[in-house]
């Protein structure tokens, strides 16, 4: 309970604090489909992937505590890696089944914790979903959660430069409406929920 509300107060001030003017200010943020994002019970947001900032911006615009998976590696930098855990973030080892991962995802979704996963698991030079992995229409059968779609729109290319002078892109966060998990674990079921994600996001996008 203790470790719940210290990883609430610092996503809060983390939020509020140090993501707040980059989204506003930097990116000028805006947010498009706020009436879609549940406010009752936990989801699984799924979303496309082009920055290492989506985390942040996608968490700080929703206004919802969300666990991200994170690259293990991360963890062991000294700092980040007290930060991302106290807000809630997780493990993730890259190129292998790790099935310590899925259960903690699961644990957090018991716990009426939302969770993020990136669909692609890696992010695109293009922004858009291109090779969506399986992991969260599984996760959907499992909890029986809902699925959120988002699409934030030029995080791929954040900033550019002109004669050395850096110009930074609008980010624009657009939210599906809330997709109901698999009727069954089985390829086909999780195949198809899978495609019509990357085709509401993609959709998202354009």
């Amino acid at each position: 309970m203790k470790n719940d509300i210290f990883q609430k107060l610092i996503y809060q001030v983390v939020s509020k604090l140090f993501v707040l003017p980059i989204y506003k200010f930097v990116f000028k943020g805006q947010l498009i489909g706020r009436e879609n994002i549940p406010q009752d019970d936990c989801f699984i947001m799924v979303s496309n992937h082009g920055s290492l900032l989506d985390p942040p911006l996608l968490g700080h615009a929703l206004g919802r505590n969300i666990a991200f998976m994170a690259k293990a590696e991360l963890f062991k930098i000294p700092f980040l890696g007290f930060v991302i855990k106290a807000c809630g973030a997780y493990p993730v080892k890259r190129g292998i089944a790790d099935k310590n991962t899925i259960k903690v995802a699961c644990k957090k979704l018991s716990n009426n914790n939302c969770i993020g996963i990136f669909i692609d698991g890696t992010r695109q030079k293009n922004g858009r979903v291109n090779k969506p992995k399986q992991g969260a229409a599984l996760l959907a059968f499992k909890n029986q959660k809902l699925l959120l779609p988002v699409a934030i729109v030029n995080s791929h290319k954040l900033i550019r430069f002109k004669f050395c002078i850096p110009f930074f892109s609008k980010i624009v966060i657009k939210v599906g409406k809330p997709v109901q998990p698999p009727e069954s674990s089985t390829r086909d079921d999780l195949y198809s929920l899978t495609t019509h994600l990357q085709d509401i996001i993609n959709n998202l996008i354009e």
